[in-house]
Formats: C-alpha cells, sequence, structure tokens
C-alpha cells in the first residue's frame, strides 16, 4: 500500500512531470535530429541534477523552519507548565515525582504532600485501569487537602520506562553506536533526574514497570464549595407538628389540667424552635407548622429530635403520656411541595405509631424516635366514621375485590372474609383474592372450598385480574405496601382503593388509596374488620367459618391473647364468640404438622444468645415457607427464659427474610429499620 502511494505521489508531482515532459521533447528532437542525441543526454542529466539540487535545498529550509516552530512552541509549553496559575506535577503510577511546578511547591508547602499524593496516585491507577473507555485520557477527581477542596484534573499517556540495568546491557552491546552512547546518556540523565527531583524518592530504586505518566492540576475550589454550602443551608424547610393523642388528654383530664397540659406542650416548642431560629405557628388545636433553615436541621438529626423526649416528661395524670409527631421536608421546588412532602411525611408517623420524627431528604424518609410503644386509643368515633363511608364507596362501585398480602396467613385471609361478607350483606358482587398461601393456611382454605359459596367467591391472580376494572374497589387487607400485596398489579387496575391494617407505615406504601383505615394500637387486621362489622349500619351476620377466620387472625398476631392487647381485642372476640366460634377448632388450624414443628426445633436448637437477652438463629435451607417457618421460630424461642428478643433469618432463594419478635421490652422494628421491615412495635417481618 506504501509503494502505491508512492508511485502516485511521482504521478502527481510538478518536478516530475516537468521532466518528463522535457524528455519526451528530447526524444522528439533527436528522432528528427540524431545527431544531437549525445548533447541532448548531457542536457537532461544536467537537468535533473539542478532539479535533485534545488528540491533537497527546498527540504532543508522547510526541515529548519519546521525546527524553529517547533522550538518556539515547546518554549511556550514549558514556560506555560512553569508558570502554570494552578499547582502543577508531574508523576508515574509506581509514585516517582518527575516534576512540580512553582505553584504547587508554593500552595503545599507547609504541609506534608507526600502522603496524599501516594493515595491520589493508586486511586487514580486504579481508575485508568477498571475504566477503559475513559474519554481524552482525563480523570477529574475531588478532594480535599488541609480543610480546602480541590478538584484533580488528571490527563494521563502510556509511559515505557526504561530499567538501568536494561540501558547498559544495550548500550554495551552496541558500543560502537554513536547513537546508542548518546541514548544510554540521556537514560542515564533521566533516571538520575528523577531519583532526585524527590527527596522522598531519593532511596527508591527505579524500576523501569511505571504504567503511566500523569499530570496532574490542582484547582482550588473552597470558595466555590463555602458558597454552595452557605446556598444549600440557607434553604427553607417546613415541617409539621402534631400531638398524637390529643383527643385522649380531652377525654381523660379536667378542664383546668387540661390547659395547663397544652400550655406546656406549646411553651416546649416554642422554646425549641428558638434553639435553632425557628419559627412555629399553630393552625389547628393540636397541628402546629414549623419553620427552619438547612443548616439548623442537620443540628437536629445530630440531636435526635430530642424535643420528643421533652414532651413526654410533661407530667400528665390518668396514666397517659403525652407524644409528640413531627415531619420535615427539604425537598421540594417551592415552599408549597415541602409542605405536602411533609403532609405525607406526618401520615407515615401517625401511621408508624407516633411518638416519632420523619425527615424527607434525597429522596427517602429518615426516622428518629418510636420508642413508646403504642397504646390502644378509647376513641371508637373513627371506626363507625369509616364503616359508614366504606359502605358508601361499595355501593357506588360496580364490583368488589379483597387482597391480603403475599404467602398470607390466617389474618390476612379471616379479615378478608369478613370484609367478604359486609359486601356480600350490600349486595354486590365481591371475589376474595388468594394466590399463594403459607403453611398451616391449606387446610382452613380446604375446609373453607367445601362450601359452594367460598369455592366461588375464593379466586387465583389471572381470575382477579379479568375482572378488576376502572369501576372497581379494591379493599386491601393486613398490608400496605403494593410491593407486599398478593397481586400488585391489582392496584393500578382498580379505580378505587381502600386499605385496612394495623401495622406501622411503611415508606412504599400505597399512596392512591381513598380511604385507609390503619391502626398500629389494633392487635390485628381481624380485630380492625370485626369493629367494622360491629358499627356498620347493616345487620351483619357472619357465617360460622367466617367468625373463626376472624378469632384464628387475633389469637395468631396476639400470640393466644398474649400480645399486643386491649380493651378494643377482647370487645372484639366476645363478639365473634358469641357468633359461635368453636375455639378447639380455631386451635387445630394452627397445629403444626411433625416435620415443620422438628425444622422449627431445629432453628431454635441452633440458636446463639447476644447481650444474655437477644436469640439469633438461622434457617438456611431454601424454602418458599421461609418467612411462616422463622416466624414461628422466632415466636419460640421468645419461650425461653430470660430472652426478650428474637431474630430468625431465613433463604428465600433469591432473598433473605427476617423475622423479629419481643416482650415489648426491645423495639425490634428499629433495630430492622434500615433493612425492608413489615411487623409493629413488638413483632417486625423484614424481606429483602
Amino acid at each position: 500500500m506504501q509503494s502505491n502511494n508512492n508511485f502516485f505521489d511521482k504521478l502527481v508531482s510538478k518536478t516530475k512531470i516537468y521532466l518528463v515532459i522535457i524528455a519526451i521533447l528530447l526524444i522528439i528532437i533527436c528522432i528528427l535530429k540524431p545527431i544531437i542525441i549525445l548533447p541532448s543526454i548531457i542536457i537532461y542529466i544536467l537537468i535533473i541534477m539542478y532539479t535533485y539540487w534545488t528540491n533537497q535545498k527546498r527540504i532543508a529550509e522547510v526541515s529548519e523552519h519546521i525546527t524553529d516552530l517547533t522550538l518556539n512552541i515547546d518554549k511556550v509549553s514549558k514556560r506555560n507548565l512553569i508558570n502554570s496559575p494552578f499547582p502543577l506535577i508531574i508523576a508515574e503510577t509506581g509514585g516517582s515525582i518527575i516534576w512540580k511546578s512553582t505553584k504547587f511547591v508554593k500552595e503545599f508547602g507547609e504541609f506534608d504532600i507526600n502522603s496524599v499524593l501516594d493515595n491520589v496516585i493508586k486511586e487514580l491507577e486504579l481508575e485508568i485501569e477498571n475504566n477503559t473507555d475513559l474519554k481524552n485520557n482525563q480523570i477529574i477527581k475531588k478532594i480535599v487537602i488541609n480543610n480546602k477542596n480541590y478538584k484533580i484534573i488528571c490527563e494521563f499517556v502510556k509511559s515505557k520506562s526504561v530499567d538501568k540495568k536494561v540501558a547498559d546491557k544495550k548500550v554495551n552491546d552496541k558500543k560502537t553506536n554513536d547513537k546508542n552512547l548518546a541514548e544510554k546518556k540521556l537514560i542515564d540523565r533521566n533516571l538520575t533526574d528523577k531519583k532526585s527531583t524527590d527527596p522522598k524518592n531519593a532511596d527508591k530504586k527505579v524500576t523501569g514497570n511505571k504504567k503511566y505518566t500523569l499530570t496532574m492540576y490542582f484547582v482550588d475550589e473552597t470558595e466555590i464549595v463555602n458558597l454552595k454550602n452557605d446556598y444549600e443551608n440557607s434553604q427553607v424547610c417546613i415541617g409539621i407538628a402534631m400531638i398524637d393523642n390529643y383527643e385522649e388528654i380531652i377525654q381523660r383530664t379536667s378542664g383546668e389540667e387540661q390547659i395547663q397540659i397544652f400550655s406546656q406542650i406549646e411553651k416546649k416548642l416554642y422554646d425549641w424552635a428558638s434553639e435553632f431560629q425557628g419559627l412555629v405557628l399553630k393552625t389547628e388545636r393540636d397541628t402546629f407548622i414549623w419553620i427552619c433553615e438547612q443548616k439548623y436541621l442537620n443540628n437536629l438529626e445530630e440531636n435526635k429530635f430530642n424535643i420528643l423526649d421533652s414532651i413526654k416528661e410533661i407530667n400528665v395524670s390518668s396514666k397517659i403520656q403525652s407524644t409528640l409527631s413531627i415531619a420535615v421536608s427539604s425537598e421540594g421546588n417551592s415552599n408549597y411541595e415541602k409542605y405536602k412532602l411533609a403532609k405525607n411525611a406526618i401520615d407515615i408517623a401517625l401511621g408508624r405509631g407516633g411518638d416519632q420524627a420523619v425527615v424527607r431528604k434525597n429522596g427517602k424518609y429518615i426516622f428518629f424516635g418510636g420508642r413508646t410503644q403504642e397504646l390502644e386509643k378509647r376513641t371508637k368515633v373513627k371506626a363507625r366514621s369509616v364503616a359508614n363511608a366504606l359502605e358508601e364507596l361499595i355501593l357506588e362501585s360496580e364490583n368488589v375485590v379483597i387482597m391480603g398480602h403475599t404467602n398470607s396467613d390466617i389474618d390476612s385471609l379471616g379479615s378478608s372474609l369478613g370484609i367478604y361478607r359486609l359486601v356480600k350483606t350490600l349486595n354486590k358482587d365481591v371475589h376474595v383474592v388468594n394466590s399463594n398461601a403459607g403453611i398451616g393456611l391449606e387446610t382452613f382454605i380446604e375446609y373453607a372450598k367445601r362450601e359452594k359459596e367460598y369455592e366461588e367467591a375464593i379466586i387465583g391472580k389471572e381470575e382477579a385480574i379479568e375482572i378488576t376494572n376502572s369501576n372497581t374497589l379494591l379493599i386491601v387487607v393486613d398490608t400496605h405496601k403494593r410491593n407486599y400485596s398478593d397481586v400488585p398489579e391489582l392496584v393500578d387496575l382498580a379505580g378505587k382503593i381502600v386499605i385496612i391494617d394495623h401495622h406501622r407505615m411503611s415508606t412504599d406504601y400505597i399512596d392512591n388509596a381513598v380511604l385507609t383505615f390503619q391502626e398500629v394500637y389494633a392487635s390485628s387486621a381481624a380485630e380492625l374488620v370485626t369493629e367494622l362489622i360491629v358499627y356498620s349500619d347493616k345487620n351483619i351476620k357472619l357465617s360460622t367459618i367466617e367468625a373463626e377466620s376472624l378469632y384464628a387472625g387475633i389469637m395468631m398476631d396476639t400470640k393466644n391473647f398474649t400480645f399486643k392487647t386491649g380493651v378494643r381485642t377482647f370487645e372484639a372476640a366476645a363478639y365473634l364468640r358469641r357468633c359461635g366460634v368453636d375455639i378447639i377448632k380455631v386451635k387445630k388450624w394452627f397445629q403444626s404438622d411433625l416435620n415443620t414443628y422438628n425444622t422449627i426445633s431445629e432453628i431454635v436448637s441452633k440458636a446463639e444468645i447476644v447481650g444474655d437477652s437477644i436469640a439469633i438463629s438461622v434457617y438456611d435451607k431454601i424454602d418458599k415457607d421461609a418467612n411462616i417457618i422463622c416466624a414461628k421460630a422466632a415466636d419460640e424461642l421468645l419461650t425461653i427464659s430470660d430472652i426478650t428478643a428474637s431474630f430468625v433469618i431465613g433463604n428465600y432463594g433469591e432473598r433473605v427474610c427476617i423475622s423479629g419478635r419481643s416482650l415489648g421490652d426491645i423495639n425490634v422494628q428499629v433495630i430492622l429499620e434500615k433493612l425492608r421491615w413489615r411487623r409493629p412495635y413488638n413483632s417486625c417481618r423484614c424481606t429483602g
């Protein structure tokens, strides 16, 4: 290919064309006058010699001009490097410092920069090796040196360093070659310069294994960073504070005591706001709006929102404790958006039992507090209003679909059957979705489907998706999380959604529900459904299996009425007993087969005790029912003396589940907060 190019160059060269034309003319003349053949040859040779001489002279002049130009450019480049306005250093990835600019020496002269450089060069080398697609051979890195913020702009090239010994051998083999002798001297000088440039590297052995030569500019961005931080710290944060048990204080204290309690709460709030130069405005009898700057929000987080503990210190008679819920948002393009996000956050705080602070920041929710176990509320007004609102939504809908959570348990299915009877009483088409069931529930489902009504009412995933449309009312029980629902697709298909749940609200809740009955004080979803049936305007008659499933749901979540029970729990249980519950039959539904019992016993036997009161065990076998087995094992661990909390880790295959239980002394939800939690205060199952 190269020879073809040379031949082409000969054809297009003007000098060569002229020589060809002259040759043709001389040949023609010689043919016409043979006597001038010899003079023509002599003349043509002289012309070629002259042409060659002039071409060589022109090439020499051009080369000299290019050399002068290159030298000038090199001088300018060197001058720019030496007088660079930014600290500049040239180094090799092996750690050798080739050259430092005067600005670099002045900038870091009073600081031991060597250790920082070693780390920076190692990090840059790793990034170069791990990212082969770096554009323009350039890396930008940010670093803090001596309380200053620098942006390092690094340009790199492959370096072919030659070991001095290799150079000696190469030169000694060709001593007669002047060019190689000059090369040896040049290599010797370069190696000596590299050794002597940095005192730290004086004793280092210089090898030929260097991979890259780095040119690093250090751009001081301290002023820009400080300006950005000042701007961000001055941004307005909008928060909401609510008294959790306002109604309970009103009902259980005298008028004079009420004034004292609420005035103390307001005073503590105003004093708290003055600490961070904030503003507090009372908007409702139990609600306050507060405003602060971003820089103070960070301090509030560091102090864990100590106002929560301060409010609980207020003396209140009647054996009740005043608590506060706080929400604040630093996100949003406008103050109104921040307020809306704070409203969502306060709903989450209340849905998790109150007595806590929720911070909306960087697209996430951060939780503080929540150490107080939720107490049963005495008012039943909400249950009555929710029952009436639910009936109206049912009557307005074309059909109703009831859904629990995945790997449903008796509380989920029992609650579904209770709502099923409520809808049936209102003469609406209704179905219960159950695409999968956990251990122990197959017996109940088989028993229920012996009756033709339930055989037709309980449907699977495909049929549920087929019958759900924009006129369908979807009622979700025993969960409020989209991804944990039995058939998440129904959430998007249904026109209206109602949630009935007793778990503390999580951040991935179903946000488009038109009606939410979420009471964390309740023992179970079955208790809440029973209340709705009791307070309904219609005369709802539960069948025996419906009453027994609701009763079983309460029994399971309260561990036979020993955990999380209140007056309302026993009232609901008493109502169900009057409906004809057979307790012996219900207890049989909770019986485990021999294999499951042996598995649970093995998990308990492998448990390790931490801190004399916390039991931790692992169920490492891949099992689709791992969550249920782990939950039963965690319950069993609590029967051991001195154990106040238990955690069992299970294996789903692609996922891991954690079941946590406690006697109330330890909040297992707080421990599992950073994971994907589900259960309430003393009972938490995390799946991730």
